[in-house]
């Protein structure tokens, strides 16, 4: 029995829907104010709260791994991240202790920093954190390392594929011929297609030789927010017109996104935070661990999965091209 936190998100919901087609035994520990109609037909569903702890001991009952995939992203205040990161993050490995169940947390390329152009991070890289999101997940890290020394980390970079919301907002703006970008020159980064993290996941639980360690899942080659947007360009048949804003700007319009984002009271994908995380000329990282000790590789290209992706959105309404 494999038991998944976070199962309602993007990432969730394919990974709980590969765990089906391979006829696992597959359990989703969710929130009552989620619904669970998008969890595929037989998922069993315990409902809890990670940061209260309910629910927890219930759906850890006869689990033989857990893959925590739950986390805040995106929040209105700093102490959500830190809530919804390390002390729900605490909750579920305190609550595991002496039961012999084998943990993959899946934390983020953030806990650990931009890179330097032209050498991605290795996982042994002095953590450097720039936001409240990656100090949080960094911490949750150091939870898990103390309280679960065998448990699995995960470290994934951009991920992007079908149901995503975030990486979504620049191919929207690219389906409607306009691409903004901050000065300053061409941004690397490290990306993973949302099908092959899944893939590596289910690898990192089975790998007797990943206990203890820490791992950088993404495809081997790192590209350019540039190379993105011409890829989704010519997917979408678009001729985008490129306007860069200088970081002023750019991080005004960060700090108009969280004022909107408090009057509404939800949060939204443009903060202050987040623009300071693009003004990085590079988030990459070393996959050559993974490869070597797990002998994982992800296979989809950035056009491959960007093609697979942008007919997704078209097919589910949400862009039209």
């Amino acid at each position: 029995m494999i038991l998944v936190t976070g199962g309602t998100g993007f990432i969730g919901t394919h990974l709980l829907e590969k765990l089906v087609d391979k006829g696992e035994a597959v359990r989703a520990l969710v929130r009552r104010t989620r619904t669970v109609r998008s969890l595929p037909p037989g998922v069993e569903t315990i409902y809890g709260d990670l940061a209260s702890g309910t629910g927890i001991l219930e759906a850890l009952r006869g689990a033989d791994a857990v893959i925590h995939l739950a986390g805040v992203t995106k929040a209105l205040r700093p102490q959500d991240y830190y809530t919804g990161n390390v002390g729900a993050t605490e909750q579920l490995v305190r609550a595991m202790a002496g039961r012999g169940i084998r943990l993959v947390h899946v934390s983020s390329l953030a806990a650990i920093g931009p890179s330097t152009p032209g050498t991605p991070l290795a996982e042994d890289a002095e953590p450097h954190p720039l936001t409240h999101y990656g100090k949080s997940k960094l911490a949750a890290e150091r939870v898990v390392r103390k309280l679960a020394p065998d448990a699995v980390i995960v470290r994934p970079p951009v991920v992007y594929g079908p149901r995503d919301t975030d990486v979504f907002q620049l191919l929207k703006s690219i389906s409607r011929g306009l691409v903004l970008e901050i000065g300053g020159g061409e941004r690397w980064f490290s990306a993973i297609y949302v099908k092959d993290l899944v893939e590596g996941l289910l690898v990192a639980v089975a790998a007797p030789r990943a206990a203890g360690r820490a791992y950088f899942l993404a495809h081997a080659k790192p590209v350019s927010w540039r190379q993105l947007g011409a890829s989704a360009a010519r997917v979408m048949a678009r001729t985008p017109r490129v306007v860069t804003v200088p970081f002023a700007v750019a991080n005004a319009v960060g700090a108009c996104g969280e004022v909107w984002a408090r009057l509404r009271g939800r949060p939204g994908i443009v903060s202050r935070e987040k623009i300071a995380e693009a003004r990085c000329m590079a988030w990459t990282c070393d996959t050559g661990r993974a490869a070597q000790e797990l002998g994982f590789m992800a296979p989809t290209s950035l056009d491959e999965g960007l093609a697979a992706t942008l007919a997704w959105y078209k097919e589910a309404g949400w862009l039209t091209y």
